[in-house]
C-alpha cells in the first residue's frame, strides 16, 4: 500500500512512501478499522484484489466498526417485481427513482426458482434444484455466499415462510400442517444451524396467502381470518400472544407492516418546507428535524373500512403500544383510493403490504403498480409501471424489498 501524495502551500515535494514493512506489522484490529473508513462501493471493487479483502466481509468486527463508520455509504436499495412473463427480476431503484436495466446475479436455476422473502441482502428461494423439492436455499448476494437447509420434514407444505435478520446471523420461520387438525410452527437458526418446532395457533391467520410475517421487537405479527385480531409469535419462547389492542369498527381487511420511524421534533423551516415536499413524487425519506433523531420500530396497519365486505375508505393506522390502541395516521386520498379498489376487484386477498427504506407499500398480486406511503413525509404515491412488462400482463405481480447491507455469512 502507498499512502496518498499530500501537498502543503510551503513544500510542493510529495510526501515520502510509508515504509510498507510498518502495514505488515499493524495489529489486524487496526487495519480493520483502517479499512472500515472505506465507502461500501470501494470496499466491494477491492474484494477480488486478495483473499484478506474478501474474507474482511465475514468479520464480525469489520462489519460492526463499518456500519458505526461516518463514512459509510449505503448501496442502493431497490423494489423487486417477480412476474411470470418476466424471464429476470425486475428491479425499481428507489434511490435514482427509476427502473433499472439491471440483472440480479442469480444462477440460471436460481432465476427459475421462487423466491420466498426477502431480508435486506439476504434471499430466501424454495425447491432447490438438485435437493428432491425437499430444501429452502438462503442466498447473500453481496457475497456470493449460500446455504441448502433442508425441509424439517418431509412433506412439508408450508406457510408464511418470513426471513429475519440480526446482528449475528438470521432466522426462517414458516407454518406447516400435517394434517388439517394440527398446526406447527418451525424456526431454522442460521447459528445453531437448526430447527425448532413449536405449537401452531389454533385459528386460520390472515386472508392473503402472500403476506408474510411482520417482525417487530422480537415478534412476528400475524392478522387473523374473521372475526379479526392480531396475534404475535414470540421468536423468543415460542409462545403465541393474542394482542389487547381492539380493531377498528368496520374493518373489510387489514395488513400489517412494521419498521424503524426515525423521531424528531421538527424544526420551522421543515414545517414550512413540507409543504413542497407534498407534490414531490419521490422515494427518498425525508427526515424532519435537524437534531439527532432515534429509531423506533412502530406497527403498523393498513386496511380498509366499509360494509358487507365493500371498502368504502382505506386508511393507515399506528400501534400504541403504551395505551394499547390502534391510532389513525392517514387515509389515503379519494382517487387512490378509487383506483386501488377498483384494480383488486374488492377481492382483498390479493393485497399484500411490506416495509421498505421509510415507505409502506402496498401491492396487489394483480396490478402492476405499488402504492406507498412515505412515512417521515405523510405522502401517498404510486411506483409506476414497468416499461419493459408486456401491456397485457396479467395477474402474478410479486414484489420484494432489496436494500443490500453488509451481513455475515449464511
Amino acid at each position: 500500500m502507498e499512502l496518498a501524495m499530500v501537498r502543503s502551500n510551503h513544500n510542493k515535494s510529495p510526501a515520502p512512501e510509508m515504509d510498507r514493512k510498518i502495514w505488515r506489522k499493524l495489529p489486524i484490529e487496526l487495519l480493520e478499522r483502517i479499512l472500515s473508513f472505506l465507502p461500501l462501493r470501494t470496499f466491494l471493487y477491492l474484494r477480488s484484489t486478495c483473499k484478506y479483502f474478501r474474507s474482511l466481509i465475514f468479520s464480525p468486527l469489520f462489519l460492526s466498526t463499518h456500519t458505526n463508520s461516518i463514512s459509510s455509504s449505503p448501496l442502493s436499495s431497490f423494489l423487486l417485481l417477480s412476474h411470470p412473463q418476466s424471464t429476470h427480476y425486475l428491479m425499481y431503484d428507489t434511490d435514482l427513482n427509476t427502473w433499472r436495466n439491471l440483472k440480479l446475479p442469480l444462477s440460471r436455476s436460481l432465476s427459475c426458482t421462487p423466491l420466498l422473502s426477502t431480508a435486506t441482502c439476504l434471499l430466501c428461494f424454495s425447491a432447490v434444484p438438485d435437493s428432491s423439492n425437499s430444501a429452502f436455499l438462503v442466498f447473500n448476494l453481496l457475497a456470493r455466499s449460500s446455504r441448502i437447509v433442508k425441509f424439517p420434514e418431509y412433506p412439508f407444505a408450508f406457510e408464511f415462510p418470513t426471513l429475519i435478520t440480526s446482528s449475528n446471523g438470521y432466522k426462517l420461520f414458516c407454518l406447516s400442517s400435517r394434517s388439517s387438525s394440527r398446526v406447527y410452527a418451525y424456526v431454522y437458526d442460521s447459528v445453531a444451524r437448526q430447527w425448532s418446532r413449536f405449537d401452531g395457533f389454533d385459528r386460520a391467520l390472515g386472508d392473503s396467502y402472500h403476506q408474510q410475517g411482520v417482525f417487530c421487537n422480537g415478534s412476528l405479527y400475524f392478522g387473523t381470518r374473521e372475526p379479526f385480531s392480531v396475534v404475535r409469535f414470540d421468536l423468543s419462547s415460542g409462545k403465541w400472544i393474542r394482542s389487547e389492542a381492539d380493531l377498528p369498527e368496520e374493518l373489510t381487511f387489514g395488513r400489517l407492516v412494521a419498521g424503524n420511524v426515525l423521531i424528531n421534533s421538527p424544526s420551522r423551516e421543515d414545517q414550512q418546507n413540507r409543504a413542497t415536499c407534498q407534490s414531490e413524487s419521490t422515494l427518498k425519506l425525508y427526515s424532519f428535524g435537524s437534531g439527532g433523531g432515534e429509531g423506533e420500530n412502530t406497527l403498523f396497519m393498513f386496511g380498509g373500512i366499509g360494509r358487507n365486505g365493500i371498502s368504502k375508505t382505506m386508511k393507515l393506522w399506528k400501534m400504541d403500544e403504551i395505551e394499547k390502541v390502534w391510532m389513525e395516521v392517514e387515509s389515503v386520498p379519494d382517487m387512490m383510493c378509487r383506483k386501488f379498489g377498483s384494480v383488486c376487484y374488492h377481492n382483498y386477498e390479493h393485497i399484500y403490504c411490506f416495509w421498505h427504506q421509510g415507505m409502506i407499500c402496498v401491492c396487489c398480486y394483480t396490478w402492476p403498480e405499488v402504492l406507498y406511503y412515505m412515512v417521515a413525509r405523510r405522502t401517498w404515491h404510486w411506483v409506476p409501471k414497468c416499461p419493459s412488462l408486456p401491456q397485457k400482463s396479467s395477474c402474478g405481480f410479486k414484489w420484494f424489498s432489496f436494500a443490500p447491507q453488509l451481513y455475515a455469512a449464511v
